[in-house]
């Protein structure tokens, strides 16, 4: 055993073993794994609510469903939602219970526990073609790392590389900003920063650095090669030991008195701009 849960097989939404009271085992579970990084961490397992993310889910990373009990009898779910769930199996929770064990304030009834997908940078280093990284030190806003989640999707990325400092990228809040791409895209977590931008270098990635002392525009630069974005905090930008590990800074045109933009928005612009070089655009 290597310590994380045992879970059971999911019934096919008998209506006799409905789990009706808050105080069931497994609700209580849900709602710590809602609450508690650490307690989804150490059971390797992230939660996603929504049929969207529903359908959009690997079916062999979901170990668990769960639908309200008025789900089963909608006759708006399409074939092959039906398919799906008939294949993953389901426990049909009361309605009151649903809306306890739900993060959202209006849920669509149906959440799935999965188990969480192991990337390493040694992998995305090894695919073919010129790696293209986003950085993010001490990110705190779950909307912003989920955004930046989906853009790298958009974008075409290799990976994101999170420090410790940052948001869980498995908080049921980035999960449900990221719209499915968290399914999709790569994200390696990393207790030293700055020790794997030494690693990226070392695999002839170029750091650069969205930073206020930038003296070039970021549209003056090539990404065409292996390139990788430092971004950092959202009120303090990057700390000085990582942003000194960057080959260039460079920096966003502002109009008017904006000094800085949100650091999703940055991301966004530095991934789309090496997006737009690569597709051999001027």
């Amino acid at each position: 055993m290597d310590g994380r849960p045992v879970f059971l097989q999911t019934c096919t939404g008998d209506r006799n073993h409905m789990i009706t009271s808050h105080s069931n085992p497994k609700i209580k579970q849900i709602a710590q794994w809602q609450a508690r990084a650490g307690e989804r961490r150490s059971a390797g397992i992230f939660l996603a609510e929504g049929f969207k993310m529903f359908q959009e889910a690997p079916e062999e990373w979901i170990r668990e469903v769960y639908v309200s009990e008025e789900v089963p009898d909608r006759e708006d779910l399409p074939p092959d939602m039906r398919k799906k769930l008939a294949a993953t199996g389901f426990e049909t929770v009361a309605s009151g219970v649903f809306r306890k064990m739900s993060d959202t304030q209006s849920p669509q009834g149906i959440l799935c526990v999965l188990e969480r997908p192991r990337y390493s940078l040694e992998e995305l280093l090894g695919q073919t073609g010129a790696p293209l990284f986003l950085v993010a030190e001490n990110l705190q806003d779950p909307g912003n790392l989920g955004t930046i989640v989906r853009t790298g999707e958009g974008a075409g990325v290799t990976g994101i590389i999170l420090g410790a400092g940052t948001v869980d990228v498995y908080n049921p809040k980035v999960i449900r900003a990221t719209m499915g791409s968290v399914y999709r895209v790569p994200v390696v977590c990393v207790e030293d920063l700055c020790g794997t931008v030494d690693v990226l270098r070392g695999n002839g990635v170029r750091i650069y650095a969205a930073h206020l002392e930038g003296k070039q525009y970021y549209d003056s630069f090539s990404f065409r090669r292996g390139t990788a974005f430092l971004i950092g905090n959202e009120g303090n930008g990057l700390s000085r030991e990582l942003a000194a590990k960057a080959d260039c800074y460079l920096k966003i045109p502002m109009e008017g008195r904006v000094e800085s933009l949100n650091a999703a928005v940055t991301a966004s612009i530095l991934m789309y701009e090496a997006h737009r070089q690569r597709r051999g655009k001027e």
